[in-house]
């Protein structure tokens, strides 16, 4: 109990603060959303890659990634043949449990549980899995060839993208950027992680409607919330990987479904009131699920 009052419930208290600001003033999370994509978030992820070492770890991430999205995507697509789900169900499924809360859910609970050494690993992968996203998120919510290109295109118009290549670029040149540009860049990052916090709960506030497939979303919540960490500690045990990456790793695997994958339903009409019930309902689920895989990581 005492993990869930230093780490997750300040954490939840602030996504509350954000559920209700939206709920009494109705503001426009696009907008918000907007100004984190293009400003906040990648003076965040500038900062923390910049000052961070490119080490294994980092290679240990892209592998896990892409093993968990690989998994996901074979574990629904035999849970679809067995429930004889059709296609829209099927990538509505896919898309809430391939694609994880690892930003603004990910990240605070990292930082408070694993502490600073953790972040230049969270923030990797955050933005890698932006990438992952962006393609597959786009192709599995459209099924399409539009959707498809759409999702290369996207990926560009990213400034966290351009965030990370610079950092590792400025490490590699032996060019220091002056303290009054620094300094300024991390005191705008510093407020990106809070930023998201109270984006998540103004976007779950945001919801509008919802479809209790309860067949599906059980099968969603196991999935994400079960198994996905499961093959985590898989991983790492096959591995033998690194104590603070193996924490980066469980805890990111044990998020819940990204807020997201709802824009993306809703963009493309895949299941939207489906999708929006399996966010709620996993991201409901984790504050009694990421407690107990905390204490177990403690």
């Amino acid at each position: 109990m005492v993990l869930f009052f230093q780490v997750i419930l300040p954490i939840i208290a602030v996504f509350g603060a954000g559920y209700i600001l939206q709920r009494i003033r109705v503001l426009d999370v696009k907008s918000i959303a907007t100004a984190s994509i293009y400003i906040f978030l990648p003076a965040l992820v500038f900062t923390t890659l910049y000052e961070s070492t490119f080490n294994q770890g980092f290679t240990i991430i892209i592998v896990f990634a892409f093993f968990l999205l690989f998994m996901m995507i074979v574990i629904n697509k035999a849970l679809a043949r067995i429930f004889k789900w059709n296609r829209s169900v099927e990538s509505a499924s896919i898309l809430t449990t391939a694609f994880m809360n690892g930003g603004n859910y990910g990240v605070p609970v990292m930082l408070y549980s694993i502490g600073n050494a953790a972040m230049p690993y969270a923030i990797f992968f955050m933005v890698l899995q932006s990438l992952v996203m962006n393609v597959f998120g786009v192709y599995y919510a459209s099924r399409s060839t539009s959707g498809f290109m759409k999702a290369f295109v996207t990926i560009f118009k990213m400034p966290a993208t351009y965030a990370a290549v610079l950092a590792f670029v400025f490490q590699a040149i032996p060019w220091e950027i002056p303290e009054s540009i620094y300094s300024t860049l991390t005191m705008v990052g510093g407020a990106a992680i809070p930023m998201m916090m109270v984006m998540l709960g103004m976007q779950l506030a945001s919801i509008t409607s919802l479809n209790f497939n309860w067949q599906v979303i059980s099968s969603a919540l196991g999935v994400r919330m079960i198994v996905s960490p499961l093959l985590a500690f898989l991983f790492i045990w096959i591995l033998n990987v690194d104590p603070i990456i193996s924490a980066v790793i469980l805890v990111v695997a044990a998020m819940p479904s990204a807020a997201t994958t709802t824009m993306y339903a809703i963009e493309f009409d895949t299941e939207p009131d489906l999708v929006s019930s399996i966010t709620l309902v996993t991201t409901l689920f984790s504050i009694i699920s990421v407690t107990v895989l905390l204490n177990i990581i403690s």
